[in-house]
C-alpha cells in the first residue's frame, strides 16, 4: 500500500477551531471535510483527545488534504506535535493508514490517523470513560 501522501484524519485539537488549528493547518491544506472514523472509540486527554482502536466505536473529525508543496513539511509537524517517532516504544500516539467516510458523500479514503500507542490504550480503557458520541468539538 502507497501511503506516502495520504490525508490526514483529525479529531481533536487541529480540528477547525481547535486550539492547534490556525497553528498548523491554516494556509498549508487544499481541503478540509467532515469526516468519521469507524473502529475507534475517543477518550479524553489532559487537553486533548485519544482515538482507540475499538470495533464498535466512531469518532466525529475532519479529513486534511494538504497542499502538495506543503505535505512533507506538515507531516513533519504533526509528528512534532503528536510527538510520533516511529518505532518508539515511548510513543503517546501511532500514526496508522485507516479509512474514513465522508461525511457529505459517504465515499471512503484511506488518511493517516493518530492513534493512542498500545501502552497508552491500555491505560485509557481501564482508567477513562470514553466520550459517548466520538466528538470532541462537542464533549
Amino acid at each position: 500500500m502507497d501511503t506516502t501522501r495520504l490525508p490526514f484524519f483529525v479529531y481533536g485539537t487541529l480540528r477547525p477551531g481547535g486550539p492547534n488549528h490556525d497553528a498548523f493547518l491554516r494556509g498549508r491544506t487544499r481541503a478540509e471535510e467532515p469526516a468519521r472514523l469507524y473502529g475507534a472509540l475517543l477518550y479524553p486527554g489532559p487537553g486533548y483527545p485519544y482515538a482507540v482502536e475499538a470495533p464498535e466505536g466512531t469518532v466525529r473529525g475532519e479529513v486534511v488534504t494538504a497542499l502538495p508543496e506543503e505535505y512533507d513539511a506538515l507531516l513533519a509537524v504533526l509528528d512534532r506535535l503528536e510527538e510520533y517517532v516511529p518505532g518508539d516504544p515511548r510513543n503517546l500516539y501511532d500514526r496508522v493508514a485507516r479509512t474514513v467516510v465522508r461525511d457529505a458523500d459517504g465515499t471512503t479514503l484511506r488518511a493517516w490517523v493518530y492513534v493512542a500507542a498500545p501502552a497508552v490504550a491500555v491505560r485509557l480503557r481501564a482508567t477513562v470513560r470514553p466520550i459517548a458520541d466520538g466528538d470532541w468539538s462537542v464533549r
